[in-house]
């Protein structure tokens, strides 16, 4: 199984030359550390900047430097900052080529619940609904299962949805899979060391196995 770290690292082999990225909070701020060789994308924080670099080292740290998630970052050469009424201008405006999101349940038709769990305080759902709403592409990077081992791959979201039908892919520490279309999701590779079978068992929603299905490279 992958730890948050290789997760974060095989999201990274999705990036394309050119791209403009936004990266949710949590294991998706992790991709920044891992953009592969001679691949130049910009990296935008719905804070307001727009060219993130990786973490910093301690002795780089500047703690008026945050991105989204309130995790000291760095800016790369030709950074930007900016309000988040121009950031939010830049996602609704369909600016942002691929978002990377956490998300707490993905149904087989690609809705995406990841802001709100009932009965617990929470401050808002940030900028995941403008995300989901306007992204081209969309990648969720989450853990397969739930701490007591509850499938969180799901024929039907059961906490409050984030969006609809907009989830185009999820890497989890068991597996990368493709949300298809017509519904269901199309296992793509397994993560080192696991089996078919420890997948199908993880996974609630409609599975689509078809031929070897090859361990991912990271």
């Amino acid at each position: 199984m992958l730890d948050k770290n290789g997760i974060a690292k095989r999201i990274a082999r999705e990036l394309r030359d050119g791209y403009y990225v936004n990266l949710g909070i949590g294991i998706p701020t992790l991709v920044a550390n891992y953009i592969p060789e001679g691949v130049n994308v910009v990296l935008q924080s719905e804070n307001g900047l727009l060219g993130i670099g990786p973490f910093p080292h301690e002795n780089e740290v500047d703690a008026d430097l945050i991105n989204a998630g309130k995790q000291t970052v760095t800016m790369v050469d030709g950074s930007a900052l900016f309000s988040s009424a121009e950031s939010f201008a830049m996602i609704r405006g369909g600016h942002v080529h691929l978002t990377i999101l956490g998300a707490m349940e993905v149904s087989e038709n690609g809705d995406i619940a990841n802001w709100k769990i009932p009965g617990k305080m929470v401050k808002g759902m940030g900028g995941a609904m403008d995300l989901v709403a306007s992204a081209e592409n969309i990648i969720v990077a989450m853990q397969h299962r739930s701490k007591d081992g509850q499938s969180k791959l799901l024929k039907k979201c059961e906490l409050p949805i984030t969006g609809l039908g907009c989830v185009k892919k999820v890497v989890t520490e068991l597996a990368v899979l493709d949300v298809l279309p017509e519904g269901g999701f199309k296992l793509l590779e397994r993560a080192p060391g696991v089996s078919v079978e420890e997948i199908k068992a993880a996974t609630e929603g409609k599975l689509i196995v078809e031929g070897e299905i090859p361990e991912m490279v990271l």
